[in-house]
């Protein structure tokens, strides 16, 4: 079993953005200017340090939300809302582990209005603890994608660690909303209960990557809820035998997946339930290797400043 600095070297060998390209060292509030030659970049960049104080920041239609700096060693949670259409959540980047212990998402999302939303260049690879006073008992979700979305997310260059609840939940859309997702060149990785959980038809994950070692949470790989169909292309799911890498139907509801040039732990294998079908087309194969794609950050300095 490889572990997760073997993937991150594996990263940087395929041309990955680097562990670090922005400077560690910020104000406690206000903007930061990030020096260029750390970032790569050709211009000084800001972003704004906010501290996680319980506060719940809305982003409206239309608005982009962006170049910021999520303050997590707090202890304190911050919740962050966009239910409009045609909003942006780009270069965000969250430093230290959520241990607030609310069990809230950390973005509630949709697009209610049947337009196109775009998350971008987003860093939560810091995690959360476990344990929290929300009934479910599981603990922080990173997104949420709320049962009314009706249009279309973008999720791109997303990096999800340690959750102790779902990375992207965005099944609930499935029996109501029928809103599309589509996951690109993200990394998702020891996360409870599903990295990447989808459900309608047009929605699908591309050139992303999940991994699992026994370095924390144990999900699934990819969680497909009724009605589908759900497309998964030119993905590694590299699950170690912890759990299972594409689980297809749940609640009694079974769905379709269509698996293209990807591989996916045999170890972990795929899950049909309730008369679900998983299709494997191309060059698909059991000998996954997972790694950050080209472009995602691999630090929270990283994604504030847009160094990508």
């Amino acid at each position: 079993m490889r572990s997760f600095a073997a993937v991150a070297t594996a990263a940087a060998t395929l041309g990955a953005a680097g562990t670090t390209s922005a400077e560690d060292d910020y104000e406690e509030s206000g903007t930061t200017s990030v020096d260029p030659e750390s970032t790569g970049g050709t211009a000084a960049e800001d972003y704004e340090v906010i501290e996680a104080a319980g506060q719940t920041i809305t982003i409206g239609d239309g608005e982009a939300w962006e170049n910021k700096l999520i303050d997590m060693t707090t202890g304190q949670d911050i919740v962050i809302t966009a239910h409009g259409s045609e909003w942006t959540v780009r270069n965000i980047g969250f430093k230290g582990e959520n241990t607030s212990g609310t069990g809230s998402a950390t973005f509630g999302i949709s697009d209610g209005a049947g337009g196109t939303s775009t998350v971008e260049n987003v860093y939560l690879g810091d995690g959360s603890s476990d344990g929290n006073g929300n009934p479910n008992g599981h603990g922080q979700t990173a997104f949420w994608v709320a049962p009314d979305h009706s249009g279309h997310i973008d999720f791109k260059n997303v990096n999800i660690q340690g959750f102790a609840d779902n990375a992207i939940y965005a099944s609930a859309p499935g029996n109501s909303g029928g809103g599309t997702i589509h996951i690109d060149s993200c990394f998702a990785a020891n996360c409870y209960v599903s990295h990447y959980r989808l459900a309608t038809e047009g929605s699908k994950v591309t050139n992303s990557s999940v991994y699992v070692d026994n370095e924390g949470y144990a999900g699934r790989g990819i969680w497909a809820w009724s009605p589908g169909t759900v497309e998964v292309e030119d993905c590694q799911i590299e699950m170690n035998g912890h759990h299972t890498a594409i689980d297809a139907g749940a609640n009694g509801q079974g769905t379709n997946v269509v698996l293209r040039n990807t591989d996916y732990d045999a170890d972990g294998g795929i899950a049909e339930h309730a008369g679900s079908s998983v299709q494997l087309e191309d060059d698909t194969g059991t000998d996954p290797e997972a790694f950050v794609p080209a472009g995602t950050p691999t630090s929270p300095e990283e994604a504030a400043a847009g160094s990508n």
